[in-house]
């Protein structure tokens, strides 16, 4: 949806055959977490993505990612070095795919690895907060942009220091990594939509 658009609750329960209880509480979900806004008088609205607060977001981001994964790399590199791989097969393939939900997904799977390698309880519930707007903003910049095939060769050298235990080597890796995608991200918004990223 576009932003501006405004949320009825009625005709979403409607479509998902569903009581209004439980997609009012979705939509406040989403409101708190700077999907929707308060629409003019009563209701929702798609929010604009906000390149500050991406850029506010993305500075979190890489403190936890970079704690993410030097303790991966302290304690569970020979996992990293077995299951990992996998990962970043599953990604490059999402790429030749061109599937936007495809790399996402792919995205996903590889730092949710990350998260339980670290054995750190509070990280991956702590992220979750911020994966939503995460994801519209790196759905709306593949969108614009080429396929992303650095963002897999660093996710791959990510796992290879996580993998040799250089601890870290992982956590600096991951704070450019996270550093880079914000800088790519904020510029992407930044720039007005050309024709050719009309979807339809």
């Amino acid at each position: 949806m576009p932003p501006g658009t405004r949320i009825i609750q009625e005709q979403i329960a409607q479509e998902l055959g569903v009581s209004r209880q439980p997609v009012q509480q979705a939509l406040l979900l989403l409101r708190n977490q700077g999907i929707l806004l308060d629409a003019p008088g009563r209701g929702l609205l798609v929010a604009p993505l906000d390149p500050e607060h991406v850029r506010h977001m993305y500075d979190i981001r890489a403190v936890i990612e970079g704690l993410a994964c030097r303790k991966a790399a302290e304690i569970n590199s020979h996992q990293a070095k077995v299951k990992g791989p996998a990962l970043i097969r599953a990604g490059r393939q999402a790429l030749r795919n061109d599937s936007i939900s495809e790399m996402i997904a792919a995205d996903i799977a590889f730092h949710g690895f990350i998260y339980s390698l670290s054995e750190n309880p509070l990280v991956a519930p702590t992220m979750e907060t911020h994966w939503t707007y995460t994801h519209r903003v790196m759905g709306e910049v593949l969108m614009r942009d080429e396929q992303p095939q650095a963002i897999w060769n660093q996710h791959e050298s990510m796992l290879e220091a996580i993998a040799s235990g250089d601890a870290q080597q992982a956590e600096d890796l991951a704070r450019q990594h996270i550093s880079q995608a914000a800088n790519l991200m904020v510029e992407r918004l930044r720039q007005p939509p050309s024709h050719s990223d009309v979807v339809v």
